[in-house]
């Protein structure tokens, strides 16, 4: 009877273990922007293409942390103060997409949906979809990431990549399809089948993504603190699916670059070329 009532006991703690299992896991972003700017032939590197060079920089250098349970999560970007946007001759340049800094990204694992809320010149949009299947393919290679062993898997998919140039205002657009591959480092020491941004599907949590030109790297985990994780589903926002938001994220990109083109066009024949991939 005595052994009963211990293997009783035991699967009580195990399941209110799990029941209970949270965490926050820091996730810090980079990504790789070619961009460049001829003046005029001869002309030295100038002011306004270093500065736009360290603004797009910091643009993509972000914090975001991750509040997880079991089968839910928010990936929300860490507010900080704003530094002066870089501009020079009344330039200034902005990624469209680039997010508010109050984007709330919600996951729900066990039903394989996303709830995504995020704005778009002060319009507000709540996209709901079904998780992404990555595919990924498994790999026996490891490696240490702070006190964990992460494990590799891999995806590739095509992608059109949009590379542009404007000289005297007028846009010239190259696109191509390209190859992007998606390398995740995951570990199985924290059980969860999550990770930053949309990425999951792997048997442990994700703490490194390369995904083309971008890297996302986690800076520091904290599991079951005595603090409670809040997770909650964003409710507040136009609803639309990814496709449909796609859709208005383009049609704004090309009304931003309509206006950005207008103004170049009472400028000098300066000649700007920028490439975002992956």
């Amino acid at each position: 009877m005595k052994k009963i009532i211990t293997l009783i006991t035991l699967c009580i703690t195990v399941i209110t273990s799990a029941q209970s299992f949270q965490g926050k896991a820091t996730y810090k972003t980079f990504r790789k922007v070619n961009f460049k700017m001829d003046e005029g032939k001869g002309a030295p590197k100038s002011d306004m293409q270093k500065k736009i060079q360290e603004q797009l920089r910091k643009q993509f250098q972000q914090t975001y942390t991750l509040n997880f349970t079991k089968s839910e999560s928010t990936y929300t970007q860490n507010k900080k103060l704003s530094a002066p946007q870089a501009s020079s001759g009344g330039f200034t340049m902005v990624i469209a997409g680039g997010g508010s800094g109050t984007d709330i990204l919600y996951k729900n694992i066990a039903a394989k949906q996303y709830t995504n809320k995020t704005e778009i010149s002060g319009k507000r949009f709540l996209i709901k979809d079904t998780l992404e299947n990555f595919g990924w393919e498994m790999s026996g290679d490891t490696k240490n990431i702070g006190n964990y062993t992460c494990y590799k898997a891999t995806r590739s998919r095509e992608e059109e990549s949009i590379s542009f140039s404007m000289t005297d205002g007028e846009k010239e657009e190259k696109k191509e399809k390209i190859t992007i591959v998606t390398t995740a480092w995951y570990t199985t020491q924290i059980p969860i089948s999550n990770g930053p941004e949309g990425f999951w599907g792997l048997p442990g949590l994700i703490l490194e993504i390369q995904d083309g030109k971008q890297t996302i790297v986690c800076s520091e985990i904290i599991l079951n603190s005595s603090d409670e994780v809040q997770i909650n589903e964003p409710s507040k926002g136009k609803q639309v699916t990814q496709i449909k938001f796609d859709e208005i994220m383009n049609k704004h990109s090309q009304e931003m670059m309509g206006r950005f083109r207008n103004r170049r066009k009472s400028k000098d024949g300066n000649s700007m070329s920028i490439e975002i991939r992956g």
